[in-house]
């Protein structure tokens, strides 16, 4: 049973920390709090996260100084930042927010519905990815052992598992595309199209099988 996905909350002030969790509570995941950008820092140096929920106004390292670190950073380089700050932020916030890196910026009060709808397509797009990485290298380690252990008499099996196993994250894929485009969301779409060339390159290699 895969661990349940984590979420990073990163905000300076309980109150806001609070509401991103009950925004996030129908959804099937860990929210996790940092109450600075060195504390989210820290957490990723430990944990895997599907996405960041980083807020920009923070005393000390601010969100886009935060997100700059993050970046850098090579295991950390890929995770998804939302930015959330005020609707009165200085006007070159949103540039600065796309600028570091973020996928989406979200100014406050947001609806909790657009929210959590973005989080729960980022969240899935996550969970697919690590299941593709980890049945294809599950599938390829027994593929490998199986052709060493007969000379080849159980390839047909393990290819036919192979087969069912790509067509299901193809069916996954599907349902997950039309969410994002449903929300016409250029980030969400961008992370779509990204996971279906994985997905079409692990294709193309089991047809090479075949």
């Amino acid at each position: 049973m895969p661990d349940r996905v984590r979420v990073l909350l990163v905000d300076d002030r309980e109150e806001n920390l609070i509401a991103l969790e009950a925004i996030l509570s129908s959804l099937d995941v860990i929210p996790v709090r940092a109450r600075s950008g060195e504390e989210a820092l820290k957490a990723l140096l430990s944990t895997d996260f599907a996405l960041i929920l980083l807020d920009v106004r923070m005393p000390g390292m601010d969100g886009f100084e935060t997100a700059a670190h993050i970046k850098r950073r090579e295991r950390t380089r890929n995770i998804p930042i939302i930015f959330l700050t005020v609707v009165d932020s200085a006007p070159d916030y949103a540039f600065r927010g796309y600028a570091a890196g973020a996928v989406d910026y979200l100014t406050k009060p947001f609806d909790p519905w657009v929210l959590r709808a973005k989080v729960a397509v980022f969240v899935e797009l996550y969970s697919m990815n690590r299941r593709l990485t980890e049945q294809a290298g599950m599938l390829r380690d027994r593929l490998s052992a199986e052709l060493t252990a007969s000379g080849g008499g159980e390839q047909t099996s393990v290819l036919t598992e192979l087969s069912k196993r790509i067509t299901a994250v193809e069916e996954e894929l599907k349902q997950v595309r039309e969410l994002a485009d449903k929300s016409a969301d250029t980030a969400m779409n961008g992370a779509v199209s990204d996971l279906a060339d994985r997905v079409a390159h692990l294709r193309a290699g089991f047809d090479a099988l075949t």
